[in-house]
């Protein structure tokens, strides 16, 4: 009997490519800097043309941001399974607040998945204005995200925007510890959302 579970060999060796330029990039990045290193350069590192490096990534800065579609996609997923349970939210911040941290919480053991790089990340990004400003745009994207996503579920629109908000601050809290301490990141942030809620009361389970 065939594996249907097993990606199409076509999707694997799309996989591996993707992870290749990846790999080179950010080695590059973690040797030179941000700005030192050409797209020429990291496709020659993958050993591709740079034209495949087009086929996967609009330019070297998305590198840094190339798990941003599959963490959105983790977010929105456990966001509505925990939604679902909960509708309609209403005017509950604490109902609300609780689809917002288990979709947070789901991201943050995804990137731990591949938390190699996390680091190193965090340093190119201080270090350069546009990847700040890149950052802050794909970090809009989750909280616009998790708004979408408790609206669906009945929310009101201040309580929405206040959820997502409050949880995006604690995964922002627990990514620096994270960093700054060398410890695991969903603990991390499931740390952060406990000392929030100490002062804001539990949320429903």
């Amino acid at each position: 009997m065939e594996d249907n579970s097993t990606p199409p060999l076509r999707e694997r060796k799309h996989h591996r490519t993707r992870a290749t330029i990846i790999e080179a990039a950010m080695t590059l990045f973690a040797e030179h800097g941000f700005d030192n290193v050409t797209v020429s350069g990291i496709a020659a590192r993958a050993e591709v043309g740079r034209s495949t490096f087009f086929r996967y990534f609009v330019d070297k800065q998305e590198v840094m941001f190339a798990d941003d579609a599959e963490l959105k996609r983790v977010l929105v997923t456990v966001a509505q399974e925990r939604a679902a349970a909960l509708t309609p939210i209403g005017d509950s911040l604490a109902a609300a607040l609780d689809v917002a941290t288990c979709g947070v919480l789901a991201v943050s053991e995804r990137i731990a998945e591949h938390s190699a790089w996390l680091a190193v990340r965090q340093r190119l990004i201080e270090e350069h204005p546009d990847l700040q400003a890149r950052n802050l745009v794909k970090q809009y994207g989750y909280v616009e995200a998790g708004v979408e996503v408790l609206l669906r579920h009945g929310a009101t629109l201040e309580i929405a925007v206040l959820a997502s908000n409050l949880a995006a601050a604690c995964f922002a809290a627990g990514h620096a510890r994270a960093l700054a301490e060398g410890i695991d990141l969903p603990a991390a942030v499931s740390d952060a959302f406990a000392r929030f809620s100490d002062i804001a009361g539990p949320s429903p389970r």
